[in-house]
């Protein structure tokens, strides 16, 4: 097309301009993939560590016992099929005191909950068996318990010592003797210093629960559509006791925060769009009039004032691509850096880079765009040129 091939004319005549041009987009559209990604990244990771780390959504029993006896029928036979659900493990729970370590009484009776699990399973959810947080051995025998590392430093317990519990610190009541065979850090201390896992039988034994468990806990693909799942499980359970909860009805606090990430993330994107967008529209109509000696003798060899107009579209669409292609190169680079460089005590980023295709390719469009519609000004300017005025001033 012969108006694209004079842009790219236009473009190459002048090599050190167009580089500084398409740098200039390229530095805004860098800022908007860093800052996006980094801000995509800081949610992600954020819901990850709250969230991702429990279940999503959580089913237990307002009946007087607190327990759920058909949970084999609704976990096995209502829920299973449930589009987006990942895991469903049911756990058997008790608050406890422990009362003595290896026989020995202890002054202070220490308040706990003890958690029973399929424990292979639950790891899929708890992650307590992580290597890096874990040490010592896995329980495998029923009475063998893991506990948070906060309790171990506050009760001094070592691996293979016995602690005594009982329901409360009633004297009358029996007492159970547990062994602590392991020790693990979910990395939130009340949790590290509240609960004692074990085998589910283990808890059903000892609290007489029978088959009976005391919740169902449900871990979903999306976490985000925790509330949607939470609403078509309570459709197909036939149970007025069974209570349903989800983690977006109990971190109101947390999804505000994640809003005014996204909505100050956005805000940001825009006013570079806008810069950039104001930055090539003035490089260009600058560039009318540097080129005005050549479009007026454009139209006396019958250019039309259409053709004219897109010379100059075309140079913003060229100089769109070069800057966005180089912008999300530069903004990834500039995250991948950040991650490297930017670490926790433990090594870790602290924050972690997501690349999303999809946005990536959002702000690829964007810049395209944003390079077109600024170019939409000198395009008009370079209409209203009179061949008669630009042969006179020479």
């Amino acid at each position: 097309m012969f108006a694209f091939k004079i842009a790219r004319r236009f473009l190459t005549s002048n090599k050190s301009q167009t580089f500084f041009i398409i740098l200039g987009i390229a530095i805004g559209v860098s800022v908007q993939v860093f800052v996006g990604s980094l801000i995509q990244g800081l949610q992600v990771g954020l819901v990850n560590r709250t969230v991702g780390a429990q279940p999503q959504i959580v089913i237990t029993s307002e009946a007087e016992n607190g327990l759920i006896s058909d949970w084999e029928t609704i976990s096995q036979t209502s829920i299973q099929n449930i589009d987006g659900i990942n895991r469903i493990i049911t756990a058997v729970d008790s608050g406890a005191f422990i009362m003595g370590i290896n026989s020995e009484s202890i002054e202070e009776p220490t308040p706990i909950l003890l958690r029973g699990f399929d424990l292979e399973s639950a790891d899929g959810i708890y992650n307590y068996y992580d290597k890096t947080n874990f040490a010592g051995n896995k329980p495998t025998k029923d009475n063998e318990v893991i506990i948070g590392i906060n309790l171990q430093e506050n009760l001094g317990i070592e691996q293979g010592q016995n602690i005594t519990i009982q329901e409360n610190p009633n004297p009358i009541l029996d007492k159970f003797n547990l062994t602590v065979v392991g020790f693990f850090d979910l990395g939130v201390a009340s949790l590290n210093e509240l609960w004692i896992i074990t085998q589910n039988t283990t808890v059903s034994q000892i609290f007489g629960y029978g088959n009976n468990v005391t919740s169902i806990n449900i871990q979903i693909e999306d976490f985000f559509e925790a509330d949607i799942i939470a609403d078509e499980i309570d459709g197909l359970i036939d149970n007025s006791d069974i209570i349903i909860s989800n983690w977006k009805a109990e971190n109101q606090q947390l999804l505000d925060g994640l809003n005014g990430q996204t909505a100050s993330s956005i805000m940001i994107q825009v006013f570079v769009i806008v810069s950039v967008v104001i930055g090539i529209g003035s490089v260009l109509a600058i560039t009318v009039l540097q080129k005005s000696k050549q479009i007026g003798i454009l139209k006396a060899m019958g250019v039309t004032d259409g053709t004219a107009a897109l010379i100059f579209l075309f140079e913003g669409l060229l100089l769109g691509i070069g800057g966005a292609i180089l912008g999300v190169s530069l903004g990834l680079g500039l995250g991948f850096a950040f991650t490297t460089f930017a670490l926790d005590s433990t090594g870790k980023p602290i924050i972690d880079l997501v690349i999303d295709p999809k946005f990536m390719i959002l702000s690829t469009f964007i810049a395209i765009i944003a390079s077109m519609v600024s170019a939409l000004i000198p395009a008009k300017k370079s209409t209203s040129l009179s061949i008669i005025e630009v042969i006179r001033n020479g």
